[in-house]
């Protein structure tokens, strides 16, 4: 008997829903058509982490992992590549195993940053075919995802240096309001924030990459 009754018979519900015995609607979807609930679901979900309560935490999690079965039926559909979640499962619990050597290998690491410097090690590693530290960082993010996505990716590659001494801050309450503050006044001025610090990440991902073409040519001469 399953040990997770309750995975197995949503599972079972979608396949239901996607037959030609089911629902016209869920049948016609495809990846593109689902990509705007995918994205309302996170951010509901993340909602419900930061300021909900468990029950709504439960619905949440439940909607999101609704739109992962279904994408990964309709992968299973698929004439060209076909998977279905198990092996959506499989290939991530591989990952996760070696990324934690020190659990499930003969790695050694005790404290949160030898994980942390061992899982950015094995990470670099599996993706040794990327040419760029920014490769993979997804268009669709917000400004503010991004930057700090890339902040993050970049920092052995070029040290940021910000303008001018930057205030040091309390907690993300207090740093939230300077974040507001400063988009009130953009806002005031008729300047648009998200666009502003789109437009400085790229500026900063175009130097990002100049250094490792240099760091390449190096290396290669």
């Amino acid at each position: 008997m399953s040990s997770h009754p309750g995975l197995d018979s949503l599972i079972s519900t979608m396949a239901t829903l996607r037959s030609e015995e089911g629902c016209p609607w869920d049948r016609e979807q495809t990846h593109d058509s689902l990509v705007g609930y995918l994205l309302e679901e996170v951010f509901e979900l993340i909602e419900a982490l930061e300021s909900g309560s468990a029950a709504d935490v439960k619905e949440e999690l439940g909607d999101v992992l609704y739109q992962l079965l279904f994408h990964a039926d309709i992968a299973a559909a698929s004439e060209s590549g076909p998977f279905d979640i198990d092996d959506v499962a499989k290939a991530v619990d591989d990952k996760m195993r070696t990324r934690h050597p020190h659990v499930f290998a003969q790695g050694e690491a005790t404290t949160v940053a030898e994980v942390t410097a061992k899982w950015e090690e094995i990470k670099a590693t599996e993706k040794a075919q990327r040419t760029s530290v920014l490769e993979g960082i997804p268009e669709k993010l917000s400004a503010l995802a991004r930057a700090a996505s890339v902040h993050k990716r970049s920092r052995e590659v070029v040290v940021h240096t910000p303008p001018g001494e930057l205030p040091e801050f309390s907690g993300e309450e207090e740093l939230g309001e300077l974040l507001f503050a400063l988009v009130a006044q953009a806002r005031a001025q008729g300047l648009d924030a998200e666009k502003a610090l789109r437009l400085r990440t790229r500026a900063f991902e175009a130097l990002v990459e100049e250094h490792e073409r240099t760091s390449q040519r190096k290396n290669g001469a």
